[in-house]
């Protein structure tokens, strides 16, 4: 008798879900997409028939290159190595460390799912792609000095025209240049060097 207690209750836990106040919920019957369910407690039918998603689309997201803050709730706000992402090479051949954040949010909870196979993993590919190919047009001076407002807007200009492109229902919010520095190794002549020239 208990176990059929149980099992009922796992079977009324499966017709009923909740979507918190921030998200969407995608649904699937057998697989293909049935509706976006707004916020509250729904019904959807049991034993694996329909299946429910949820997305956050009024939550800003953010992923973080270069660095990492702890106690993330974003799977993919850091990089599997972050010490690799901050190296670049500026136009003029220099290399300088830069850790940066992209502020994104869900926009078309279906695109997001079901049009790019990963799209956490892929915003992450270009935002990385995004950032090499300004900072790859710029002189180690405009990075270190006077070009972060410009990098910084120059970047986002081109992640949005990748994401406009991919059309996999992201919003690019906001790119912030957190810390740029010379490589470790040489930042002793780096310093060196600029306080000569003041």
């Amino acid at each position: 008798i208990s176990l059929g207690l149980v099992g009922s209750e796992m079977c009324i836990r499966d017709r009923y879900y909740t979507v918190p106040p921030e998200s969407e919920a995608v649904l699937q019957r057998f697989g293909r997409y049935t509706e976006t369910v707004k916020p509250g407690l729904h019904f959807k039918l049991p034993f694996g028939i329909d299946e429910a998603t949820i997305v956050p689309v009024r939550r800003m997201m953010k992923l973080e290159f270069g660095f990492s803050s702890p106690n993330y709730t974003n799977p993919y706000q850091r990089g599997e190595e972050p010490e690799k992402e901050r190296d670049m090479v500026t136009g003029d051949l220099n290399a300088a460390e830069v850790e940066w954040v992209v502020q994104y949010s869900i926009a078309d909870p279906v695109r997001y799912l079901f049009h790019v196979r990963n799209p956490g993993e892929t915003l992450r590919d270009i935002g990385e792609s995004a950032m090499c190919e300004v900072l790859g047009d710029r002189t180690i001076d405009e990075v270190l000095t006077t070009g972060r407002l410009e990098i910084e807007m120059a970047a986002l200009e081109r992640l949005s025209q990748i994401n406009e492109q991919l059309k996999f229902g992201i919003r690019i919010e906001q790119i912030q240049l957190k810390d740029i520095y010379p490589p470790r190794p040489v930042q002793a002549s780096f310093d060196d060097v600029t306080r000569a020239k003041q």
